[in-house]
Formats: structure tokens, C-alpha cells, sequence
């Protein structure tokens, strides 16, 4: 290789990584959208550098503008939703049915999630009718610290939980488990209960409570359901319908091929 191309190389590399660095900066906020100063204070590069990235994302309609800002475009929605994680499409056909139960008993946002590493992948969602803002998105990922979902899961993977944990956590509000011993009580408590509770640890203004979903054998959830719903609901009776649906979908599970989480 002669100098030339070694440094187009390095080059190349060094624009990758700054697109990438560019998309992860926009974290719960890649619907609602960002100015390109806060992009480039969160990728921690220049204004000028994170402009340039920005319009070479938006030809390729990674992302698109809004006023004088940038959101997550619809191509990387795409890319995202057609991510091939094996047992993910099995997983999601057999639970739908349960999903949408859960939709129809409560009329809230719903959510079905598993474990990916340290991170909540999201493999469907019903919008409620009782709107609440929400951050996820089907296909896209959040740290399971964070979510309901997420420490639901993690409350029963002694692996997860060590991994998460040796790792500094990120938060997504002021609210979110970003100290170890508070997430160790917290995991802690979801094993007595059987439930976990988010209030505002996503997105400000909501709440939210997920169940475990067992697989084979009973002890590791395979995923999680969860209702979301506006800061201040009462969860008791939505905790009392996720219960409920998950214990059918544990059935169910038990019954097929899916045996271990993706």
C-alpha cells in the first residue's frame, strides 16, 4: 500500500467514524430532531465538521432536516427494522397475538422487547390511544437501565446484569438509574415483585410497568411486554393486565420452538 492510499484509508475511516459518532449523538431525541450545535457538543467535534458530516447523512437520507435542525431520517428507520438478529421474527410472530391483547385491555402504548447485550431491542409496538411520547421505536435499541423492558430483563440475566454493571451507565433524564447500587436494589426489587416500574427514566412525562415473558426453562425471560402511559396514571391495574398477558404468553412459548432469547 503507498502513503497515498494508506491516508485515504485513514481518511475514510476518520469520516465513518465521525457519521457514526454523528447518528448515536442524536440518543432519545431522533424523532423530535436537534441543532447541528448540540449534535456537534454531543459527537464532540466542530460545528463546521458536524454540517459537513450532516449533509453527506442527509444525501444519503440517513437524516433530514427540520427548520434549521436534523432528525433521524426514514433509511435508517428502514435499515434498522430489516436488522436480521436470529429468533427476533419467530419471537415476534408468536407474541403479536399478546401484544395486541395487551393494546386492547388497556388502550395505552404497548411494547414488545428483548435483550440485546446491554440494550433494549424493540421488535414491536402499538401506538395507544391516550397518546404519550415515547422513545423507542420499532427495531431501534435503548439502554435497558432505562426502561421498564429493559429491567425487567435484566432482573433475571445474572450475565446481563454484569455486563451492564461494569460498564458506566448512560441515562436518558435526570430520572434514569445511572448508579449501580440504585439499579442493583432496583433489579432487586423486580425480582420480588415480578414487575418493573419507569417513572420518567425514559422521557419526562411518562410511565410505564413490564412483565417477563419465560421461555424453556422457566428461569430467563425470552422478552418483555410493557404498557406506557402519562406521568401520574395509576399502574395498578395495567401492572394487573401485564401480568396477566404474559402468564398466557409464557404458555404459549412453552408450547414452541422458542426456547432461548436472541
Amino acid at each position: 500500500m503507498t502513503i497515498a492510499e494508506a491516508q485515504r484509508t485513514r481518511d475514510d475511516r476518520a469520516a465513518v467514524d465521525k457519521a457514526v459518532s454523528l447518528l448515536a449523538a442524536f440518543g432519545a431525541d431522533g424523532s423530535n430532531g436537534l441543532g447541528v450545535t448540540e449534535l456537534a457538543r454531543r459527537a464532540d467535534m466542530t460545528k463546521s465538521t458536524a454540517f459537513r458530516v450532516l449533509q453527506i447523512l442527509e444525501r444519503n437520507a440517513l437524516v433530514e432536516r427540520i427548520g434549521t435542525g436534523y432528525r433521524l431520517g426514514a433509511r435508517l428507520h428502514q435499515l434498522g427494522t430489516s436488522v436480521y438478529v436470529p429468533g427476533h421474527e419467530k419471537l415476534r410472530d408468536l407474541l403479536m397475538p399478546f401484544l395486541t391483547e395487551l393494546f386492547q385491555l388497556t388502550g395505552h402504548t404497548v411494547h414488545l422487547a428483548s435483550l440485546h447485550g446491554i440494550q433494549v431491542f424493540y421488535l414491536a409496538k402499538l401506538y395507544g390511544h391516550r397518546t404519550v411520547a415515547t422513545p423507542s421505536r420499532i427495531g431501534g435499541t435503548l439502554p435497558a437501565n432505562c426502561t421498564a423492558v429493559g429491567k425487567v430483563l435484566l432482573a433475571y440475566d445474572s450475565d446481563a446484569q454484569a455486563r451492564i454493571l461494569a460498564a458506566p451507565l448512560s441515562g436518558l433524564t435526570a430520572h434514569s438509574l445511572t448508579d449501580r447500587a440504585a439499579l442493583e436494589a432496583a433489579l432487586a426489587q423486580v425480582r420480588r415483585d415480578g414487575i418493573a416500574l419507569e417513572r420518567s427514566e425514559s422521557r419526562l412525562g411518562m410511565c410505564c410497568v413490564a412483565a417477563p415473558i419465560f421461555g424453556r426453562p422457566a428461569t430467563k425471560p425470552v422478552a418483555a411486554l410493557s404498557v406506557s402511559a402519562p406521568a401520574g396514571t395509576d399502574l395498578r391495574p395495567l401492572a394487573a393486565a401485564v401480568r396477566r398477558v404474559c402468564a398466557s404468553a409464557a404458555s404459549a412459548v412453552a408450547r414452541s420452538q422458542v426456547s432461548s432469547r436472541a
